[in-house]
């Protein structure tokens, strides 16, 4: 018996066969690059590309939880990070969010990436800090009509990183395809 195969079976065939093939490919057994999360190059590059997202964002979200485990989200105006990738905030020592901080310092910072799909997700530990040194060095001239009389009111919060999570089309930091899972690293 002479069975043959016409142009559409054969190209159903052909697609079966690409899509098998893509499945194996992105699959978990495959070694791929994002996977690599303890790869040197690609931690340098997860945070050089953060610090670039952080910067050219203009606010971020901060998200801290009240006393009954409520999440609170407010925009805020961040410095940049630092070499470290801590991050520092300005407020007014009689918010909301210096109280919630002090009763459960663990908090989450959301930074989306400019004309992108992208974003940063910082989680750490903040602290309230009151010295005046440090007052100085963050301190932005355009607060100036947010804080009249800025000793007393003016007061800082910093962010020590505990995990940085990103997703950056633009950078090739994406999702795994078949768990979701994004580039992340721990501090």
């Amino acid at each position: 018996m002479n069975i043959s195969i016409c142009p559409l079976q054969r190209f159903r065939c052909f697609l079966n066969f690409i899509i098998i093939s893509i499945f194996f490919l992105t699959s978990p057994l495959t070694l791929n690059a994002q996977e690599k999360i303890g790869d040197l190059s690609n931690r340098e590059k997860i945070i050089s590309t953060a610090k670039e997202i952080m910067t050219a964002a203009r606010y971020c979200a901060l998200i801290t939880i009240d006393s009954t485990r409520q999440p609170h989200v407010r925009t805020m105006d961040p410095f940049p990070p630092d070499t470290n990738m801590v991050i520092w905030f300005g407020t007014n020592s009689k918010s909301r969010k210096v109280k919630e901080i002090l009763n459960n310092p663990n908090v989450t910072l959301y930074y989306p990436e400019p004309k992108q799909d992208g974003y940063v997700v910082i989680k750490g530990i903040a602290e309230i800090i009151n010295d005046k040194m440090e007052k100085e060095m963050y301190w932005k001239k355009e607060w100036e009509a947010f804080y009249p009389g800025k000793e007393a009111s003016y007061i800082l919060i910093k962010v020590t990183p505990v995990q940085l999570d990103i997703l950056s089309y633009k950078h090739g930091l994406i999702g795994n395809p078949y768990t979701w899972r994004i580039p992340s690293i721990k501090f």
